[in-house]
């Protein structure tokens, strides 16, 4: 299994409206429903070039499956809100998400420089606390009624990862990873900080495993 991630680009549009008007993705997104591919385009025309985002799509051996980036990037401060949606049923539960979300953390936190990165889950979004929590990341905080949403108020946790936690986790989990099998693969690949930037900009693909 090949999971890699690369940006956004228009001919992505028609499987973003897809994979979000899909009920079995949409539960916990706060869109104006349904999404419109004409809406959609002028978002892209807006967003595409922002340097205050990174929009990313999700591939499992070659072929798109999800969404996934960084919102809100606030270089001052350094920090940036990340976001992740799993668009094909088929591959959920198969650990490609939390593949994915590794790429994109590395990205966050060795190429843009972030200090921390933060996300907000519904507070009976179970399923995704547990993957969240799994990546390192820790509840911060309750935000009671912090969205109106389908006629009703939501409760949300806030969860927050710093680099420096990030960066502990990935030594801990490559030293369990050598001493529990020498032949077991390296989620975290020696790859140079220049050459995954130049790559993801370059629309080209940053991957894990096999």
């Amino acid at each position: 299994m090949k999971v890699t991630i690369r940006k956004f680009r228009r001919e992505d549009i028609p499987l973003k409206v897809k994979w979000i008007n899909d009920p079995n993705n949409n539960q916990y997104l706060h869109y104006d429903l349904p999404l419109e591919v004409g809406k959609t385009e002028k978002w892209f025309e807006k967003v595409e070039n922002s340097d205050k985002r990174v929009d990313a799509v999700i591939e499992l051996d070659n072929k798109p499956v999800g969404l996934i980036g960084l919102l809100c990037i606030d270089k001052k401060n350094k920090k940036a809100e990340y976001y992740i949606t799993m668009g094909e049923n088929t591959c959920k539960g198969k650990g490609v998400s939390k593949r994915a979300s590794k790429l994109i953390l590395k990205y966050g936190f060795e190429e843009l420089g972030l200090n921390k990165i933060y996300l907000y889950t519904e507070t009976d979004n179970i399923k995704a606390q547990i993957l969240f929590e799994s990546l390192g990341f820790k509840k911060e905080g309750l935000l009671k009624n912090d969205l109106y949403s389908k006629d009703s108020y939501v409760d949300r946790f806030l969860y927050g990862l710093l680099k420096e936690e990030w960066a502990n986790n990935i030594k801990i989990k490559k030293t369990n990873e050598r001493l529990v099998n020498r032949n077991t693969i390296e989620f975290y690949p020696p790859v140079s900080a220049k050459n995954i930037a130049a790559n993801f900009m370059d629309n080209a693909s940053l991957s894990i495993g096999k």
